[in-house]
């Protein structure tokens, strides 16, 4: 997963932050954020999550705070990890992983949940379509093929004075799955 994808994620959060803020303006705004790697192994990404939302005027620990979880790789805390965040009433989770984003609905359907690095959310049941996801989750997702029509038609609708398709070369890419 690339950096990319966290200063997307950063974007995401700051209008969550802007509807917990309005709602709530005395209290400083607590995100959860829970991961299925270790600490060590996703630091980076972490760092640039916390980069991203100083960029956007937050700094940590002191006008936004973070719950953060690691699941070394044991799928099974995931669920625990999210009950806790819902627990500790933080105004949006932020999963990093498809199991991790199903655990977090399961969990709650008030707070916000941010999905990153997952799958395709709508075969794994998180949202009922990209285009409307409904409830309470929003983010990205890694589908490349899934989505070429989409981007055929919104260029088509961007450049209709177009005489042709253009034609698009795309790889495929492998999904990975952490056990």
């Amino acid at each position: 997963m690339n950096t990319t994808v966290f200063w997307l994620l950063a974007v995401w959060f700051f209008v969550f932050l802007s509807l917990a803020k309005a709602q709530q303006p005395a209290k400083i705004p607590r995100v959860g954020v829970f991961l299925p790697a270790s600490a060590p192994t996703t630091a980076h990404l972490v760092d640039a999550f916390k980069q991203g939302l100083h960029d956007q005027g937050y700094t940590v620990n002191q006008n936004v705070t973070l719950e953060t979880r690691f699941a070394e790789g044991k799928v099974e805390l995931l669920t625990r990890f999210a009950n806790e965040l819902v627990r500790l009433t933080v105004n949006v989770i932020v999963a990093g992983s498809t199991p991790g984003a199903i655990a977090a609905k399961n969990a709650t359907h008030a707070i916000p949940i941010v999905i990153v690095t997952t799958g395709d959310p709508v075969a794994s049941g998180l949202v009922a379509s990209l285009a409307h996801p409904g409830r309470n989750i929003t983010g990205v997702t890694a589908l490349g093929q899934e989505l070429a029509g989409k981007r055929l038609e919104v260029l088509k609708e961007s450049y209709p004075q177009s005489p042709g398709s253009p034609y698009f070369r795309t790889q495929r890419i492998q999904t990975v799955h952490y056990h």
